[in-house]
């Protein structure tokens, strides 16, 4: 698994730097945003370090289903009941701040601060 010692999200992942973490395996670890823009929301990051969507490849296709597909129970578990929204910023352009890619998860009762 590639890290980058500079990363924030790397850090995180390695338990460097504490986070409110609501779940973790091998390959992916999620947690409460620190600057929330919904009731509930939620950063799942892969452990191994993808700068942004640009470095995607086929062979992290299972680990983007595997975010994906887990967002429905950890939102569920959360009880988020009446829908979220997935978002994935991509580059300066696309908004992202942290260069390692995450999914954001966000989802509760309107109106929310931002999206």
């Amino acid at each position: 698994m590639h890290t980058d010692p500079n990363c924030l999200f790397c850090k995180i992942a390695a338990g460097q730097i504490p986070s409110r973490k609501v779940y973790e395996d091998d390959e992916v670890i999620a947690f409460h945003d620190i600057a929330p823009w919904a009731p509930v929301h939620i950063l799942i990051v892969p452990k191994t370090h993808i700068a942004s969507m640009v470095d995607v490849t086929a062979e992290h296709q299972a680990l983007l289903g595997k975010m994906m597909a887990i967002s429905p129970q950890l939102m569920l578990d959360l009880g988020v009941t009446n829908g979220y929204r997935h978002v994935i910023n991509t580059g300066h352009d696309g908004r992202q701040e942290v260069k390692h890619l995450h999914l954001h998860v966000m989802g509760g009762p309107r109106p929310w601060l931002k999206g």
